[in-house]
C-alpha cells in the first residue's frame, strides 16, 4: 500500500483543524460504491452515507471521517478559507481527523462520495467555525479516540503510525 499524502493544517482561529495530518490516498479504492463500503466496513469504518461534500466550511469535533470518492471529481478546500484546495477524483480516499475543516469548491455532475466514521463513533456533530465555540470544540477534538484501523489498509495501515507520531 502506498503512503498517503499528508497535510498538516493549523488552527486558523475559527476552524480548529487538528495536530493530526489529513491523509489523502490517491487511486486507492475501486470506483464501485458498494466495494468502497465493504472495504471501509472490513476495516472498522462502517459506511454511513452516500452523497457529496457540503459547499460550506464545516468540521466534526466528535468524530474522524473518511471520504471515498466513488465517481466523478471535486475540488475541496481543507482547513478553512485559507487552506489548500485539493482535487480528488474517483478512486481517491480522504481521511479527516476530527476538527479538520472541509468545503466543496467545485464538482463534476457525477460526483459520488461514500462517507463513514470509525466503529463506535457517535453521530457526527457539525460545526461551521463559530468563534464563541472554538475553545469547547478544541477540547472535544482532543478527546476523540484513535481509530482501531486505517479505513483503506486496515490495522497495519499507515494511519495509526502517522497519527500516533503526531499525538
Amino acid at each position: 500500500m502506498p503512503e498517503p499524502e499528508t497535510f498538516h493544517l493549523a488552527d486558523d482561529g475559527a476552524i480548529p483543524n487538528s495536530p493530526l495530518p489529513l491523509l489523502v490516498y490517491r487511486g486507492a479504492v475501486p470506483t464501485d460504491p458498494a466495494a468502497i463500503e465493504r472495504l471501509f466496513a472490513a476495516h472498522a469504518w462502517p459506511p454511513a452515507w452516500r452523497n457529496g461534500v457540503y459547499p460550506f466550511h464545516h468540521f466534526h469535533a466528535n468524530a474522524h471521517e473518511v471520504l471515498g470518492i466513488a465517481a466523478g471529481a471535486a475540488e475541496v478546500q481543507f482547513g478553512g478559507p485559507s487552506g489548500p484546495v485539493l482535487r480528488v477524483q474517483a478512486g481517491d480516499v480522504v481521511v479527516l481527523p476530527a476538527g479538520i475543516g472541509h468545503c466543496r469548491r467545485s464538482q463534476t455532475p457525477d460526483l459520488l462520495v461514500v462517507g463513514g466514521y470509525p466503529e463506535g463513533a457517535p453521530d457526527p456533530d457539525l460545526h461551521r467555525g463559530a468563534a464563541e465555540a472554538h475553545d469547547a470544540v478544541v477540547h472535544s477534538i482532543a478527546a476523540v479516540p484513535m481509530p482501531a484501523a486505517d479505513p483503506v489498509a486496515g490495522r497495519d495501515g499507515p494511519l495509526r503510525r502517522l497519527w500516533g507520531e503526531q499525538a
